[in-house]
């Protein structure tokens, strides 16, 4: 099997070498590495070009916009899958040579587990309890597994039928031609979720155990506006697309979005979002989201 490893980054330098670093270091190298730049202001070329890595610049586009580029340059240059991930984590030296393995003709995407490099013990993003269908489950308790051990014990041929893409994810380019390319218009968030679904139509989408990508804790990090709209939008336009109970999963997913605002940027921005100056960008958020409205139109 021929593998491109392929990072998306943006003014993130520094994090980037470190991921760099831990690629190179598998005990199964990839058969090339990409970088894709979405317009880094930060020195990030110049260090590609003294490392000697393969890399290409284009406009910040997004998320979305580096991952459909690298799928690009996979299915261009004969490669029979990709190995995607963001610059802020990064695989342990085992990681590739496990999901190869992993990565049997039935098998769309393999993906590595992602924990949290401080606390390896835990996700990064917490495991949903799936239904009968393969969707995460709204009620019950837990709804969602928040470490290995609890995985383990679910998962117990060492796999799991759900990912969280583009975090150390081997995707089979078999099953991209049939699928098509990442959807560009999710910008900034949702590209994932979308594409997980869209994979599952070609094939089985497994998280490995064994398979580990190392990330730091996000849980923290202050939305930007961007980030809060698109967060929000993208999601109702995904639980209109994939997942049942569509009115439950809308009102929770609000719930969710503002809760999260409320750790990470405090009950002042909530508010701000709610009745305040910030407020035209939530209430556009769930209009356009409920209209289905994808595609990069936030004006700050």
């Amino acid at each position: 099997m021929k593998i491109l490893a392929a990072v998306v980054t943006h003014n993130r330098r520094e994090l980037l070498g470190r991921c760099i670093d831990h690629l190179e270091r598998q005990t199964r190298a990839p058969d090339r590495m990409l970088i894709i730049d979405n317009a880094s202001t930060d020195g990030t070329a110049a260090m590609l070009r003294n490392r000697g890595i393969t890399f290409i610049t284009q406009e910040n586009c997004g998320s979305a916009g580096g991952w459909r580029r690298s799928i690009e340059y996979g299915l261009g240059n004969g490669f029979d899958a990709v190995w995607l991930m963001d610059d802020d984590g990064y695989p342990h030296e085992e990681a590739l040579a496990t999901l190869e393995v992993a990565m049997k003709p039935e098998v769309a995407c393999a993906s590595s587990v992602v924990l949290r490099e401080d606390m390896p013990t835990h996700f990064v993003f917490p495991f949903a309890l799936l239904d009968g269908r393969g969707l995460p489950v709204i009620l019950g308790a837990p709804r969602k597994l928040v470490t290995l051990d609890e995985l383990r014990k679910t998962a117990v041929d060492g796999t799991y039928p759900f990912a969280y893409l583009f975090n150390g994810a081997l995707i089979s380019l078999e099953a991209v031609r049939k699928i098509g390319n990442v959807n560009r218009e999710f910008y900034l968030s949702g590209d994932e979720v979308d594409y997980l679904f869209r994979l599952r139509s070609a094939g089985k989408v497994i998280s490995v155990l064994k398979a580990v990508q190392f990330h730091p804790d996000v849980s923290q990090r202050p939305f930007t506006d961007a980030k809060f709209y698109y967060y929000l939008k993208n999601t109702l336009v995904l639980n209109a697309r994939y997942f049942n109970s569509v009115p439950i999963r809308n009102l929770l997913a609000v719930f969710a979005v503002l809760g999260r605002t409320a750790k990470r940027n405090g009950l002042v921005a909530v508010m701000s979002y709610l009745s305040g100056p910030r407020a035209p960008i939530f209430y556009l958020a769930i209009l356009r989201g409920l209209r289905g409205k994808i595609g990069k139109d936030f004006v700050g």
